[in-house]
């Protein structure tokens, strides 16, 4: 199985996910820019939507997006997921949310078309996170046991920062515990990434 990613890319969740679910698996380096793999095949020749995260089967079948892709790995390691009769869903409930409320914000701030597009996504991405803040269960956003949604939201907790974007204490100290668990650090450590920072 091959992982396609960009270093602290939204691929980061799945990352980190996968290491979390103790996954064997490559890693295959995308730049986002030029569109080309490390071994300089054309990403689109893989995924034609031009982006990260893509997933390659060892039978060569495909999976991409974040929700597809976390959702599968948590199928594969079910301690990954809330349980009781609605964990299935109530997972797909919070990547959904973490992706239409909080990662699409974050390309208003990265490339926004005027600065108050950029303020405007800021605000609503504060207002989300804290949203988020009051969802928590525990340590993590389903009680005392991580999921891949907590892989998602740490991901973009790490994109808050290097925009200097204010969260919460609550998921400030979240961010913290992350940080600590050896599936994080291993991701981080392959995407040449020092606890987030670039």
């Amino acid at each position: 199985m091959k992982l396609y990613y960009s270093p602290g890319a939204c691929s980061l969740a799945d990352h980190i996910a996968m290491h979390e679910a103790d996954l064997t698996f490559d890693r295959v380096r995308v730049d986002l820019k030029t569109k080309l793999t490390e071994t300089g095949q054309k990403f689109e020749e893989i995924n034609p939507k031009g982006y990260v995260p893509t997933i390659e089967m060892d039978d060569g079948q495909r999976l991409t997006e974040n929700i597809a892709i976390l959702s599968w790995i948590a199928q594969r390691k079910p301690s990954l997921a809330p349980t009781g009769e609605l964990g299935a869903s109530r997972l797909l409930e919070m990547l959904a949310f973490i992706s239409t409320e909080i990662h699409k914000q974050f390309g208003r701030v990265f490339k926004p078309t005027s600065d108050a597009e950029a303020s405007a996504a800021r605000e609503k991405i504060s207002q989300r996170f804290r949203q988020i803040a009051g969802m928590l269960k525990g340590d993590y956003l389903f009680g005392d046991q991580a999921s891949v949604a907590d892989s998602y939201l740490f991901t973009m907790l790490l994109w808050a920062k290097n925009v200097k974007l204010e969260v919460p204490q609550a998921l400030a100290d979240f961010a913290q515990r992350m940080r600590t668990r050896p599936a994080v650090q291993l991701a981080l450590k392959h995407e040449g990434l020092e606890f987030g920072k670039e």
